[in-house]
């Protein structure tokens, strides 16, 4: 049982904490929480918030796993030490103004030019409109709990340039919150900046006012909500964005990234009311991202609520850079399709956790998906203790998407024949060490699981354990090697005549 600290996931007056689970199963173990040998807080999940710390100070933490009374295993302890508080700067002091009505980019941008090293800027209650802000290493964007950034609806506001769109450099609107402008030749360097912090408040892009503008314009492709990109060191902490014209939050050539109690809200709007003419708007999307920490979040999505990306193609392959260590764990996901790697994947993605989270109408709980051209590998991915629940008849199986488990090297094509050969080439891409565990499904439309492979590379070592599905279909095993199954029931509607079919 590790105990881990991120270092980039602390503030002046927090730290997140964050260790393995003693057992796998359901949450049955109570996990204790000290502070300098002081109880803090007892919970039965695998991570904590610790508040109300002092600035620039050490502090020991230490977490046992206890059950019915009895000590089972003490993690730590570790010593970290909070941020100095550093130092304000409001961006009313530069003359922004929070009616909602005025437009406040030249000075909010001023604010966080203007911000020192360590420094915060501050952001306080009202709804400033403003375009798109460009922020720098060793900053702080805090915005207060009755704070929105209201993106502009005017284009203009929002330059075009280079940034990753759908897995390839091509040109694009910034987002409302970006990094500064780096050209495709910087990409596969080091990142840039280091220590970003944003927390507070709602980040609302203002989509429906700017998608079709968007979407039709000849010299740029869509902007999200939040794009960041060649960071080491960012943190998202307690904080909501909403309504983006493309992916809600996009991270790109970045490591040591934590997204720690965020809420994404791309369908609905804070009285309910679908936004309309929105699509393709996933929630969150680590994009050759290295050591990845999605906790206790909350993401709603019309499209992929978290998809796990790293390239498209040819360039995604001469780009190589994966995405690897992710870690998703006590979250909610509502609409869309789940918790998603690929289909741009051709840099690589390994080394993915999806842990302890709850699906709600969602179509499906785990999607892996690529198909011919993408080439490279997606391995060592485990989806565990899983609840899903879907009432809705919204989506059902298309090219896209067919199963609530689903592990698709098919993905997106109008036609795939499973035993028509292709030639094996660098953009034959390979799946294999997949595990999903101790999962419940009920849902209204698709397979409990559909799993189809390449018939010239098929996929390899696929688990399915304690797994427990009501779906109008059953299993569906295509081109697929050495699948196991161990305690695994699938009731399928009365119309199917078999609940299992294997081809090979």
């Amino acid at each position: 049982m590790n105990l881990y600290a991120p270092f980039e996931a602390r503030t002046s007056e927090t730290l997140l904490i964050y260790w393995d689970k003693f057992r796998e199963g359901p949450n049955t173990i109570q996990y204790k929480v000290y502070v300098d040998e002081k109880w803090f807080s007892s919970v039965f999940c695998t991570d904590e918030t610790i508040t109300g710390l002092e600035p620039d100070r050490e502090y020991s933490l230490r977490v046992t796993a206890e059950e019915n009374g009895q000590l089972l295993r003490t993690a730590g302890p570790i010593f970290v030490r909070t941020k100095p508080a550093g130092e304000r700067l409001d961006v009313t002091e530069f003359g922004a103004v929070g009616d909602g009505c005025r437009l406040n980019t030249l000075e909010i941008q001023q604010a966080i030019d203007a911000c020192p090293e360590a420094g915060t800027v501050y952001v306080p209650d009202g709804v400033f409109r403003t375009g798109a802000l460009f922020l720098k290493s060793h900053m702080t964007l805090w915005l207060s709990e009755k704070a929105t950034l209201l993106g502009s609806e005017n284009l203009r506001d929002y330059p075009v340039y280079m940034y990753r769109y759908e897995g390839r450099e091509k040109p694009r609107f910034a987002s409302l919150i970006n990094m500064p402008i780096v050209l495709p030749a910087d990409c596969a360097t080091a990142p840039a900046w280091t220590d970003v912090t944003i927390r507070g408040g709602v980040f609302n892009a203002n989509g429906m006012a700017l998608f079709q503008q968007e979407l039709n314009h000849p010299e740029g492709n869509r902007g999200s909500a939040v794009a960041l990109r060649n960071i080491d060191g960012l943190y998202l902490y307690d904080t909501t964005i909403r309504q983006a014209p493309f992916w809600c939050l996009h991270i790109i050539y970045s490591n040591h990234v934590t997204m720690n109690r965020i809420k994404i809200r791309n369908k609905f709007d804070e009285n309910g009311n679908r936004y309309q003419g929105l699509y393709n708007g996933d929630g969150i999307d680590p994009d050759s991202c290295g050591f990845v920490n999605i906790l206790h979040s909350s993401i709603e999505s019309q499209d992929d609520c978290v998809a796990i990306k790293s390239g498209r193609d040819e360039e995604g392959r001469q780009v190589g850079i994966p995405s690897h260590d992710i870690r998703i764990t006590n979250c909610e996901f509502s609409h869309g399709f789940g918790a998603a790697i690929g289909s741009e994947m051709s840099g690589g993605v390994w080394d993915v956790l999806v842990q302890d989270c709850v699906f709600h109408q969602s179509f499906s709980l785990g999607s892996v998906k690529n198909c011919r051209g993408r080439g490279s590998i997606i391995k060592r991915v485990t989806y565990e203790n899983i609840h899903m629940i879907n009432t809705s008849t919204e989506h059902d199986m298309t090219k896209w998407f067919k199963g609530a488990i689903n592990v698709d090297q098919s993905y997106g094509l109008d036609s795939f024949t499973v035993d028509e050969l292709h030639p094996v080439t660098e953009g034959t891409p390979s799946i294999r060490e997949i595990a999903f565990r101790n999962i419940t499904i009920d849902t209204a439309t698709g397979y409990a699981v559909f799993l189809c492979g390449l018939p010239e590379n098929h996929m390899q070592q696929i688990l399915l354990e304690n797994i427990t599905a009501r779906a109008p279909h059953g299993i569906l095993v295509e081109n697929t090697d050495a699948v196991f199954l161990n305690q695994v029931a699938v009731d399928p509607s009365p119309r199917e005549e078999s609940a299992v079919s294997f081809r090979y």
